[in-house]
């Protein structure tokens, strides 16, 4: 165990255990007949893992600074990304079935965004977190962090260090030891379920946002340097150019960090970070070195790979399919979109099953996928947004769900079909901010003419109480949550509201 010395400021807020969440009834048109638990039968049950986000933090080709423009775009506990992951397959290896049904759990699925940063060491990362493996979340000089968080800068937390810098004013601790512990060595004993992979735009897009091809960028996300500050002013500019799409393919970001030459601070290469193209992301999820409790590829297929796509159907049991979508957008930009071939397959897909209960899985939800930006590679091909997308879900009567993410926000959404049948939009929160859960759902047939969808939040095995004196991977997953609720200083709007946690949500039968 390693050992930490720190007290708490005031305006620093610890964690402790509490009451779970009730669960609400969401009927809207269909009624919740009475005796409807005694008469069910489970359909599936799984597991959705979303926005993990692991971070490697000391990758050249990241915009800390732009906290500078808005302090929540850097995370005080995004050294920590991998012991919160391993934390949440601990928590899920420990199920015993259904939190409502008691049944089995059938697999997990992972809805995007579980790299940040389109980086090979993140992609590492996230397959041996889920298949089970040593991980070593560090990067650069396997001696010495060279990151932000030891860089003096006071926009940043410096956990190992007496100064103060804007989070210790904040009440932040000082912890001795606490990045040489956070960059150990780790093990995980990954899931015991089958799970299965869909693709976020940080897993597609350097940063999340920008579209692959600038060579200058690629060069410097594995080279020797790095930008760790930049005024209010420019990172204010920076950061709207990506809110605004307006530099896709990161050319203003590249002229920044020239403009910055002589403020780039040195650091240890390392071609690990490499950002991984869509292909490369398709040979290591095939790699059998990764495969864990299985299946072959977590869904993707030699299809895949030799067409180039990352969407794909999946039997569930004899009743249910699951699809995966890829919403991406290769053109750049973290809103996404689908093209017209994968909706038509899509079509397809929903019309072949058409006697089976249908979920559908995708990382951008309706009301993101707004950017219709041409994929280059395909740039004659029509984008479609949100509404097509629902109004092909709305059109077969067998969709029940969409699961997704990428708001980082707890929400629930009705949709109503073309004749008036309803399915539900099901987003959870992100892995990497408050309050940091995972989504259980299982769908039951209640013998009555309706399914339920019963959704219930779960957290890591983490103890709610950290002890700033043990610093083991234990520990730090602890600290990980009680470090990003300080972050958004208690805010809970990412929770949201109590419709959109643990819920049944009723829906006819097809």
């Amino acid at each position: 165990m390693y050992k930490g010395q720190a007290r708490a400021g005031e305006h620093y807020r610890r964690l402790a255990d509490g009451a779970g969440w009730n669960r609400v009834v969401r009927d809207g048109a269909v009624p919740a007949r009475p005796g409807r638990a005694g008469r069910r039968t489970p359909l599936a049950a799984f597991v959705q893992l979303t926005d993990l986000h692991l971070i490697d933090t000391q990758h050249p080709l990241r915009l800390e600074f732009l906290g500078a423009a808005n302090p929540l775009s850097w995370r005080p506990q995004e050294a920590l990304t991998v012991h919160g992951a391993v934390s949440l397959v601990e928590r899920i290896n420990s199920l015993p079935g259904g939190p409502v049904t008691g049944a089995p759990l059938d697999f997990a699925v992972t809805t995007g965004d579980s790299t940040d940063n389109n980086a090979g060491t993140e992609l590492e990362w996230y397959l041996r977190v889920l298949s089970g493996g040593r991980i070593t979340p560090d990067s650069g000089d396997p001696l010495h962090y060279e990151g932000v968080q030891n860089s003096g800068v006071e926009l940043y937390w410096q956990p190992d260090s007496p100064a103060r810098d804007l989070y210790k004013q904040r009440g932040f601790p000082r912890l001795d030891g606490y990045l040489a512990a956070a960059t150990r060595p780790l093990l995980s004993p990954g899931l015991t379920l089958p799970w299965y992979s869909t693709v976020g735009n940080h897993d597609s897009l350097p940063l999340g946002c920008y579209g692959h091809g600038d060579s200058w960028l690629a060069e410097y996300a594995v080279g020797g340097r790095k930008l760790m500050s930049l005024t209010a002013t420019e990172a204010r500019r920076l950061r709207g150019s990506i809110s605004d799409a307006t530099d896709p393919l990161g050319t203003g970001l590249r002229e920044l960090l020239r403009a910055h030459r002589r403020d780039l601070r040195p650091v240890t290469p390392d071609e690990r970070r490499a950002p991984y193209t869509p292909a490369e992301w398709l040979r290591a999820h095939l790699d059998p070195a990764h495969t864990g409790p299985g299946p072959v590829g977590h869904g993707y297929t030699a299809a895949n790979a030799a067409e180039g796509t990352q969407y794909y159907a999946f039997r569930v049991s004899d009743d249910v399919v699951g699809i995966s979508l890829d919403t991406t957008d290769p053109g750049g930009h973290f809103e996404g979109s689908v093209g017209t071939a994968q909706l038509s397959w899509l079509e397809r897909t929903l019309t072949a099953h058409r006697d089976a209960h249908v979920l559908v899985f995708s990382h951008h939800t309706s009301t993101t996928l707004s950017n219709t930006r041409p994929d280059p590679a395909r740039p004659g091909e029509r984008r479609h947004g949100g509404p097509e997308l629902l109004a092909v879900l709305g059109r077969h009567r067998n969709v029940v769900a969409w699961v997704n993410g990428h708001i980082h926000r707890n929400a629930i959404t009705p949709h109503t079909g073309a004749d008036g049948h309803l399915f539900w939009e099901v987003s959870t929160a992100s892995h990497v901010e408050y309050p940091q859960l995972a989504r259980v759902i299982e769908l039951v047939d209640n013998r009555d003419g309706t399914l339920s969808l019963h959704t219930t939040l779960i957290e890591s095995a983490a103890p709610a109480r950290t002890d700033f004196t043990d610093l083991s991977p234990r520990g730090l997953a602890a600290l990980y949550r009680e470090l990003s609720f300080n972050a958004r200083s208690g805010d809970r709007a990412l929770t949201g509201g109590a419709d959109d946690r643990n819920a049944e949500l009723l829906l006819k039968k097809g």
